[in-house]
C-alpha cells in the first residue's frame, strides 16, 4: 500500500499546486493514502473549516495540524465535526477534536493517524508526546492495520528520538514544522519509516514560506515586519512510503517532491 504524506501546505499557492496536480499524482504513483499538514494552509498561518474541505476536495484523507492550529479562531467550533482534520492529541485535555483518527483507505485498509506536537524551542509546553504516544497505542492497538504519527517538532533530536521510541509500534513517523526536507529517509531496525521533516508544500523562493525579503530585513534590524506568503518557485513535497498492510510494517521510504507552474490567472490570484 503506497501512502503519501504531504508536508506543510503554506497559503494559497500549496492549495493551488494541490488542487492542480495531487489528482493526477496519485493516479501516476498508484497511491492508496494522502496525509497532509495544513496547519499553515490559511495565509501562511492556522486553517479554516472551508480550506480544510477544501484540501479534502483535492483528494487529501487526513488533515494535520501543529503549534498555529488555532490561528484562524473560527476552527475551534469546527474541529469537533472534522473528524479527519487533526490537532495535536498531546495539547492539554480541554481542547476541542481529535489528535487521532482512523480512516479506510480505498481498499478498505484501516489506516490509523496520530498528530503529536513537539516540545522543544516550541511556543507551548505540552504534555509529553512520548507518553501521550503510548497512551494513544493502547487505544487503537487492534483497530489499525497501518499507522502513521505526524511528529510537529522543531527539533531534529527530539523528532529521531520518537522515531526510535516508535520504531516497530508505527509503520511511520514524520516530521514537520521546519518546512525544510531533510535527506535522511529510511526505514529504521523494527519496520517503522522514518524521515525528520516532510518539508513544505508552497513557494521553495522564500524563507520557509514568506517573502526573503521581508524575513531578512527583521533579522537584519531586529522590527517587526509584516509577514507576506511569497509566490515563486511552488512545489509539493513530502514523502511516499510503502507500507505492507499484513503486518503494518513499511517497506520503502523515498523523497516526493512535484513541482508546479500556475497559469497567469491562478498566479495572479495567489496573493493571499
Amino acid at each position: 500500500m503506497k501512502i503519501l504524506c504531504i508536508g506543510d501546505i503554506v497559503g494559497k499557492p500549496g492549495r493551488l499546486a494541490l488542487n492542480a496536480l495531487l489528482e493526477k499524482l496519485i493516479e501516476q504513483h498508484q497511491i492508496d493514502f494522502v496525509i497532509a499538514n495544513g496547519e499553515n494552509t490559511a495565509g501562511g498561518s492556522g486553517i479554516t473549516a472551508r480550506l480544510a474541505k477544501y484540501l479534502f476536495r483535492c483528494g487529501c484523507d487526513v488533515i494535520t495540524l501543529g503549534d498555529h492550529v488555532w490561528d484562524q479562531k473560527e476552527i475551534e467550533v469546527h474541529l469537533d465535526q472534522i473528524p479527519a482534520l487533526l490537532r495535536p492529541a498531546n495539547l492539554p485535555p480541554n481542547n476541542p477534536g481529535n489528535g487521532w483518527c482512523i480512516v479506510a483507505a480505498k481498499n478498505g485498509t484501516k489506516v490509523a493517524v496520530i498528530n503529536l506536537l513537539g516540545r522543544v524551542f516550541m511556543r507551548y509546553h505540552v504534555p509529553c508526546p512520548f507518553y501521550k504516544l503510548d497512551e494513544i497505542l493502547e487505544k487503537i492497538k487492534d483497530q489499525a492495520d497501518i499507522i502513521i504519527v505526524d511528529f510537529h517538532a522543531e527539533t531534529t533530536s527530539e523528532k529521531v528520538a520518537l522515531g526510535h521510541y516508535a520504531d516497530g509500534r508505527v509503520s511511520a513517523v514524520v516530521g514537520t514544522h521546519t518546512h525544510i526536507q531533510t535527506a535522511d529517509h529510511h526505514v529504521l531496525a523494527k519496520g517503522t519509516a522514518y524521515i525528520t521533516d516532510l518539508g513544505m508544500t508552497g513557494p521553495h523562493d522564500s524563507v520557509i514560506g514568506q517573502n526573503k525579503k521581508n524575513i531578512i530585513e527583521r533579522f537584519k534590524t531586529c522590527h517587526p515586519v509584516r509577514f507576506c506568503v511569497a509566490q515563486e518557485d511552488i512545489n509539493i513535497s513530502g514523502a511516499l512510503i510503502q507500507v505492507d498492510e499484513s503486518t503494518g510494517k513499511a517497506d520503502n521510504i523515498e523523497l516526493f517532491k512535484q513541482h508546479y507552474m500556475p497559469d497567469r490567472s491562478e498566479k495572479e490570484a495567489a496573493h493571499e
